[in-house]
């Protein structure tokens, strides 16, 4: 993906007023970093996550789906900076992660594994990590079904109307799980974990994503006869409402299976998801969407979610609008003139979260980045806080533009070193 088009787009030359930009955010990201390393160098085992209601940093054990990105912050940072200090650091939290191979307890390994050792591996090409990586993806393939084509996410869901569990949840967030076998496919010849990854794939597509191209964030299968049971939407407003970081993730994987697979159904999908979140009546004109497009609108119900009936409903996701912005690089380069489109959203949506709105000030946010995320309103938790992920794709988001500016190829960023 290069730089064509971004002149025309912006109406100026990138140069030094575009590369100060994100030169002054890896900078201002690379101080953040060292401070936050102090802090959860103390508890040494655990990663950080977010705030407490007291504005300290909460951490996470590495069985958490969020360990995965603090380390995948260090290693973006040193990427742009060279920064040695924050190398060493980088090293030493990735491997804290190395059991996470064997892990079978859920499905987020993509997370917890390719953030952390996939970036680890691109950087260093250490052979150690390739091999940690294919392993982490054998583990992951324990959750695949045949009957369902589909990688179980949890092992059990309570439905909201609380008339049962569903035992066979699958959610959106999962597209982003599958860059992981993608890899173990490409290094080891073994088809076996692309074969899964398309066929889970093509089931969201036929069964999550609605005719809109906004999508449900679970799907609950029965296991033994392949059947949907039901479409909800958990972290969202409603069970037919659209999920702001969903749609997210939804945008992003789609961009990133159509990379490994040239399938022009996934592009489609990803260009249609992108064009509901980019052209939504909802967005805001910063183009940091609210945590869900249809809170509060008629005709959305959020049935017996007590925390979004007492919780207003205009927080933004700064989450959301990272990982927007960091997947609309990618798929602007897959999209002829139409690109254009995807690439000044992106670069809009990274100049709104780097100004003072989102942007912590020194000495606030728990040393974390981005301000004004949200975690779950439905559940009553991580209510417009910092979050680890909206950090981790806003450095993802600034390195791939930092690429484009240098008339570089984004998707070097997939290939090791």
């Amino acid at each position: 993906m290069l730089l064509g088009g971004l002149c025309v787009l912006l109406g100026f030359i990138p140069g030094k007023n575009e590369a100060a930009f994100v030169e002054d955010n890896f900078s201002f990201a690379a101080g953040r970093l060292k401070k936050m390393l102090v802090i959860a160098g103390k508890y040494d085992t655990l990663f950080p996550r977010t705030i407490d209601k007291q504005g300290q940093m909460k951490l996470t054990d590495k069985y958490e789906w969020t360990s995965g990105f603090f380390p995948g912050e260090l290693w973006y940072a040193y990427e742009a900076t060279k920064d040695s200090a924050l190398k060493r650091n980088a090293l030493s939290w990735t491997e804290k992660l190395e059991a996470l191979q064997n892990f079978t307890g859920h499905h987020d390994l993509g997370f917890m594994l390719y953030c952390s050792y996939g970036n680890a591996y691109r950087l260093t090409g250490e052979e150690r990590y390739k091999k940690i990586l294919v392993q982490g993806a054998k583990s992951l393939c324990t959750r695949f079904n045949e009957k369902t084509g589909s990688i179980k996410s949890w092992n059990a869901f309570g439905s909201w109307d609380g008339k049962g569990k569903y035992y066979y949840p699958v959610i959106i967030d999962n597209m982003m799980n599958l860059e992981l076998l993608f890899f173990a496919s490409k290094t080891t010849g073994d088809t076996h974990y692309r074969d899964i990854a398309v066929t889970h794939a093509l089931q969201v597509i036929k069964n999550q994503v609605r005719p809109d191209y906004s999508c449900y964030h679970v799907v609950c299968y029965d296991s033994l006869t392949g059947k949907v049971l039901a479409r909800e939407t958990a972290q969202g407003y409603a069970n037919n409402s659209t999920w702001a970081r969903g749609q997210a993730w939804g945008i992003y994987g789609f961009t990133m299976t159509y990379r490994e697979t040239g399938d022009k159904r996934f592009l489609l999908t990803a260009q249609k998801m992108a064009d509901y979140y980019i052209d939504n009546r909802e967005l805001p004109a910063d183009k940091i969407a609210y945590w869900d497009f249809n809170a509060n609108d008629a005709g959305y119900t959020p049935s017996v979610r007590s925390h979004v009936k007492e919780t207003p409903a205009k927080y933004r996701d700064a989450s959301a609008a990272a990982i927007t912005a960091s997947a609309l690089f990618e798929l602007s380069g897959y999209c002829g003139d139409k690109g254009d489109k995807y690439k000044k959203a992106a670069i809009d949506i990274l100049h709104s979260l780097g100004s003072p709105a989102y942007r912590a000030a020194e000495e606030e946010n728990g040393d974390f980045i981005l301000k004004h995320s949200v975690g779950s309103i439905a559940h009553g938790v991580e209510i417009d806080v910092p979050l680890i992920y909206a950090d981790y794709y806003f450095l993802e988001a600034m390195n791939r533009y930092r690429l484009l500016l240098d008339n570089k190829n984004i998707i070097s960023m997939n290939t090791p070193k």
